[in-house]
């Protein structure tokens, strides 16, 4: 019978250190980082001292802006030994979309770094809050942000109104060891730990409370399914603030003892080179990862006999791009997991045991103390093997739920326990699932999950728009790509750039129309609702994407 394990994170980081003390826990090359299990638990108490000494209580919210940063790793499990909870922060994240998150979350502190990509933080923390330079580190007051006191800067200078790294360090210096005892050894395993903001099913992001329970026992499930062990080493490169970098990856490692090999962001070269030199024995990422590697010029110079296993998972799995992974890096037994954040976030996986077949034709089978089902949207009724309808899951995995949302959470999480995950597939009579579409109307691109009405919002408040639909379009190489039917005030005021480069301007780069076509009307039924599927079918025809509907997947 399947063990879960009973501890909150930090109880469970201690045992582990003390039986795997020399094994390599964190490794980050391009940091010049190596921690064993031992030193890295050494390092978390000392980081949770330092939030004690910046007046970070049980409770208290912290927001994480960075890539993956030694920094990262080290405050998730900081935090979880004081009872704070990490929020986190999509790095790319502009100010529209910062200012929400830090609302909606009471976030009392938050780590940045210079930027990423096309994101400048310090530029978009000055105009968030513009009184920096006159304001001490941990003073912030700022009406619009009345929880946020401290930011906290991940690099080598010093910026106004922020503590660096170091300076933060320091703060714990007067904090004895046994402050962080007491406070651990009261924490319950069912507090919340971890707030993933996620595009839901309506509205705005929603911050989904996870558990230390959720997250560690699903880290555990995730981790057996390939079958880690303290022999392990994982290469992460996919984004820590994403439920794949924190739980898939980090959770699973912490659970098996299994080396955690991190790279800062993606690159395919890097990437290939941390496999030969650190080894690796398994990689997670999206299908568009991988193909990215198999794709590289240099690809047949890398070694990648040590590779054995890892996840495909955060959009469709082309079988053929599964097959490569197989004979040409070495993943035979390479897995694929299907869940979403509120659930913690693997529903169901493959296993190592599971045939070539199963593991490119279907999403695996459900995950040990979950039970799943497929029921009707309609009537909620469950239904036969090989019959469509609604996935929807009930365990120890589900979201405490929304934060500050209780209707919203009503809305996913019925009377009986049962979370409504919005996707549409079916189940065989051996127990594996499959995905065949979705009920709500999100838009995964490349991995990344966006909620229309966000990007409505914000459109609507641009003076020569009256009107506007966001829509996913077939694509290829994505899965999705974003399309935008907008209706203008003035008939030709403006152009098909000027609506990209304002949602560019607000926005993450990735939430950026591909596509935008000017509309005097929107198809509507009967009802007068927007029938956003003639919409797709309209933006298939103009731009002649019917190649992109009819990709072979799993």
């Amino acid at each position: 019978m399947q063990k879960f394990i009973e501890k909150n994170i930090g109880m469970f980081l201690h045992d582990v250190s003390d039986r795997y003390k020399s094994t390599e826990c964190l490794v980050m090359p391009e940091f010049n980082l190596r921690l064993t299990y031992k030193e890295f638990d050494d390092v978390v108490t000392k980081v949770a001292k330092a939030f004690l000494g910046i007046g970070v209580k049980k409770g208290d919210h912290i927001a994480m802006w960075a890539t993956n940063k030694p920094q990262w790793v080290i405050c998730f499990f900081a935090t979880a030994r004081i009872g704070a909870v990490l929020v986190t922060v999509n790095t790319n994240y502009k100010i529209f979309e910062l200012e929400y998150l830090l609302r909606q979350s009471d976030a009392t502190t938050l780590f940045l770094i210079d930027g990423f990509k096309d994101s400048n933080y310090i530029e978009i923390i000055n105009e968030l809050i513009p009184n920096l330079d006159d304001t001490k580190p941990g003073e912030i007051n700022i009406k619009k942000l009345p929880f946020l006191k401290n930011l906290i800067y991940l690099g080598d200078t010093t910026n106004d109104g922020m503590f660096s790294w170091d300076e933060f360090v320091q703060k714990g210096n007067d904090i004895s060891d046994d402050e962080v005892t007491e406070i651990e050894n009261n924490l319950s395993m069912h507090e919340v730990v971890n707030i993933q903001y996620t595009s839901g099913t309506t509205g705005f992001p929603k911050g989904v409370m996870l558990t230390h329970y959720n997250i560690l026992n699903n880290g555990l499930n995730i981790g057996n399914s390939m079958n880690l062990s303290e022999k392990d080493r994982l290469l992460i490169h996919v984004p820590l603030f994403h439920c794949f970098g924190c739980v898939l990856g980090v959770m699973s490692c912490i659970t098996h003892a299994t080396t955690m090999v991190i790279a800062d962001n993606f690159n395919p070269l890097n990437s290939m080179q941390l496999i030969e030199s650190e080894k690796c024995t398994a990689v997670h990422g999206v299908p568009t990862m991988f193909i990215f590697m198999l794709e590289h010029k240099d690809f047949k110079n890398f070694d990648f006999s040590s590779l054995r296993t890892g996840i495909m998972a955060g959009s469709p799995c082309p079988i053929k791009v599964m097959r490569q992974v197989v004979d040409l890096m070495n993943m035979k037994e390479i897995t694929i997991a299907y869940g979403q954040t509120e659930a913690s976030p693997v529903i169901t996986q493959t296993t190592v045991k599971d045939d070539i077949e199963i593991r490119v034709s279907t999403v695996g089978s459900v995950l040990p103390g979950i039970t799943a089902r497929i029921a009707d949207p309609e009537t909620n009724e469950t239904l036969p093997p090989n019959t469509q309808g609604e996935i929807c899951c009930k365990g120890y995995n589900v979201m405490k739920g929304y934060y500050n949302m209780a209707e919203a959470t009503k809305n996913v999480i019925d009377a009986n326990g049962w979370l409504h995950t919005g996707d549409i597939g079916v189940v065989d009579e051996n127990g594996y699932y499959k995905i065949t579409g979705r009920i709500k109307d999100m838009i995964i691109r490349g991995g990344e999950n966006i909620y229309p009405r966000e990007i409505e919002e914000l459109l609507y408040t641009n003076d020569k728009i009256s009107d506007v639909q966001i829509i996913g379009v077939p694509s290829k190489e994505l899965g999705e790509e974003i399309g935008a039917f907008v209706i203008p005030k003035v008939k030709n005021s403006m152009t098909e750039e000027e609506v990209k480069d304002f949602v560019r301007t607000h926005m993450a780069r990735y939430k950026t129309p591909k596509y935008v076509v000017f509309v005097e009307e929107f198809p509507m039924n009967a009802a007068g609702k927007i029938q956003k599927f003639k919409l797709r079918e309209q933006a298939v025809e103009v731009f002649q994407l019917a190649d992109a509907q009819n990709i072979e997947t799993a």
